[in-house]
């Protein structure tokens, strides 16, 4: 039986969706898929670069995280899974200790989210419902949105006529644009970004000279871990945020594409508990489900996972690489401003889509002030420190909405009459 059948004629026209497991034509498919490429990719290099780990190894298990992602969750599930911002703080944080350290970190966290997932997959939903009703699974999409709007206007201020050519660009094939453009607006409004900002001279000599002598083909730089106690302890916060936004992102996809997939939130735990473990195996950083790849099937409304396979498959390859992952890096930081401005923005409305469809009473003092106080510390970026490991604004508001709310709702209804 094919992976896939061929939506319609292979083509897509104004008003369509295309679903998870339908396919356009190959070419089209191609096309979406370098748009998810190009939409992952600069998050997915900076992980590594900022926390010390191997970049083209982060870049391979990131494509073969999405492969296994989409087989464990039985092509239902569109999604890419790259480098996870929440691994940032303990990653530093055991930066001294060196990569192996570092590595075992990663692997375990990856095991815990797997056994999350086992738990979730054998006791069912009702394990989910109960931790996190649409109160806090919207919350955790909408932080998931906007936890990240600094990474987008301070690249977008840096460089903002490329900023604003690119996300106006992405504006108008998106609300006017009929066909392919409208379909492809992200990809069209990078790719001319992109050729604005080397004929203005945006992109950065390094960055240029880094392409030029970058070898055609290379290994990526496996590398071994060594599981530490002291240093688990410093991923465990992880694990809740994994599985936070794990939870966000399958309800924000079924939310997107009107389907019950509540029977595939413990495949998607467990997918991304694998992926994880594996990077940690291997050299990478620890992955989770990426919220610029929700935005662009939001605005696309192509909800293929051949897509988000071929984008996998791309960044194997691309792993292999060198030349063509310095030519990625020479993507100018405004025209990735631009971009993620608008798909950032469209992950957070999502979030209130879950709230408003499932009538979420915000009048509830529970939902109004536990939620407000996590968006605030999310969207805040709040940063404290936990001995020597500091933990931001994702993973704090994740931990308030995800563990706060269920206390205080049960302490409200203890108190009643």
């Amino acid at each position: 039986m094919a992976l896939w059948t061929v939506h319609g004629d292979g083509r897509v026209t104004d008003g369509e969706a295309v679903a998870a497991q339908e396919r356009l034509s190959w070419p089209l498919t191609v096309g979406f898929g370098a748009q998810h490429l190009v939409a992952m990719i600069s998050a997915t290099l900076l992980v590594p670069a900022v926390t010390g780990l191997p970049v083209s190894t982060t870049l391979l298990f990131s494509g073969v995280g999405t492969l296994l992602f989409l087989l464990l969750t039985r092509n239902r599930v569109p999604s890419y899974l790259g480098a996870s911002f929440a691994f940032i703080a303990p990653l530093v944080a055991a930066r001294e200790e060196g990569v192996a350290a570092q590595l075992g970190g990663v692997l375990s966290a990856g095991l815990l989210v797997i056994v999350v997932g086992i738990a979730v997959k054998a006791l069912g939903v009702r394990l989910i419902d109960s931790v996190m009703p649409p109160v806090v699974s919207g919350a955790v999409v909408i932080l998931i949105g906007l936890n990240l709007s600094h990474s987008a206007t301070e690249p977008f201020s840096r460089q903002p006529l490329l900023a604003a050519v690119t996300m106006g660009l992405i504006l108008l094939g998106g609300i006017l644009g009929r066909g392919l453009v409208f379909r492809l607006s992200v990809l069209f409004g990078v790719l001319v970004g992109w050729g604005l900002g080397g004929l203005l001279g945006f992109i950065a000599d390094e960055r240029i000279q880094a392409l030029r002598t970058a070898a055609w083909f290379g290994l990526p730089d496996f590398r071994t871990p060594e599981v530490r106690p002291s240093v688990t302890l410093m991923f465990l916060p992880v694990v809740i945020v994994l599985v936070a936004e794990n939870v966000g992102h399958v309800k924000a996809v079924a939310t997107l594409t009107g389907r019950d997939l509540d029977g595939s939130i413990g495949d998607s735990i467990i997918a991304n508990g694998v992926s994880t473990l594996l990077a940690g195996l291997g050299g990478g950083s620890g992955t989770t489900t990426y919220s610029e790849n929700i935005g662009v099937m939001a605005v696309t409304k192509v909800y293929s996972t051949a897509a988000c396979a071929f984008a996998a498959c791309g960044a194997v390859l691309l792993a292999f690489s060198p030349k063509f992952t310095a030519a990625l890096a020479t993507i100018p930081p405004g025209v990735l401003g631009g971009a993620t401005l608008v798909l950032y923005g469209v992950i957070g409305l999502i979030g209130v889509r879950i709230w408003m469809e499932n009538g979420v009473d915000l009048t509830n003092p529970a939902n109004a002030m536990v939620g407000g106080a996590a968006l605030v510390a999310g969207v805040g970026d709040l940063t404290m420190k936990l001995g020597d490991m500091a933990m931001g604004g994702l993973v704090w508001g994740s931990l308030l909405i995800v563990i706060l709310h269920p206390v205080m709702r049960w302490l409200r209804a203890a108190r009643r009459p």
